[in-house]
């Protein structure tokens, strides 16, 4: 197993409030690792962190054996790790075609390759070119965003509730076309839906009240009853 991220002793505050304690987890190259945890626990802010959005106080972030904990997120992403926020983060005024070319970092033939790839996976994006991104429906956003996140050569995604607020045979959708992009890339998830995590996710670290409580493989997890029941409320 390569260990392409590794967090250790996290520490980080959001102005006066201090939100991770002690957080660490590594994530294995070419696997889909999933953090869970109930709202609040601290999931969301951890994305955060890697990418130098709300940076750590204390401890480390190692991405491909380089510390990147001070890095600012601009240097982040260049380093090679694409993100999709919780609330997409799409630029509405702009076309779906702007929005992804804003997201190139260097326009090559490599680049173009990609973009083929995941217009394919979404005909959605490619149906709606010149749309303005705000028109788009919200499963059609949410593919935008994922889509733009994967225009660069990024090794690591860190997606974010891509299941939020999209109705059923959206979410089908949305789950199917992450499972082809894990062939391609590694990717931590945050998710709510456990059916959706479960299906998608290789191995889960639950984070509760801002720390890394339990960890394991996925298909462990589908069957321990009383650790769902107790850290994620699924009876």
């Amino acid at each position: 197993m390569t260990t392409l991220l590794k967090l250790e002793g996290i520490e980080t505050y959001i102005d006066q409030f201090h939100i991770l304690h002690d957080v660490g987890f590594e994530v294995p190259k070419g696997e889909v690792t999933v953090l869970l945890g109930r709202n609040g626990a601290g999931k969301t802010t951890t994305l955060r962190t890697i990418m130098g959005l709300n940076p750590a106080t204390q401890g480390s972030v190692t991405f491909n054996g380089k510390d990147i904990t001070k890095l600012p997120p601009y240097k982040v992403a260049k380093e090679g790790i694409g993100y999709v926020p919780e609330d997409q983060g799409i630029f509405g005024d702009l076309t779906v075609g702007e929005n992804m070319r804003v997201a190139m970092q260097k326009e090559d033939d490599s680049t173009h390759e990609r973009m083929e790839w995941v217009l394919n996976l979404f005909p959605d994006l490619k149906t709606f070119w010149n749309k303005p991104g705000g028109q788009l429906s919200g499963g059609q956003k949410q593919m935008l965003a994922i889509a733009r996140a994967y225009m660069n050569e990024s090794e690591l995604l860190l997606i974010d509730e891509p299941s939020k607020g999209l109705a059923p045979i959206v979410v089908e959708k949305v789950m199917e076309s992450i499972q082809e992009m894990k062939e391609k890339t590694t990717i931590v998830l945050v998710e709510q839906n456990f059916l959706m995590a479960s299906r998608i996710g290789d191995r889960f670290y639950i984070l509760d009240d801002g720390q890394t409580v339990h960890q394991g493989q996925m298909n462990e997890l589908e069957k321990d009853e009383s650790l769902k029941k107790k850290y994620l409320g699924i009876a």
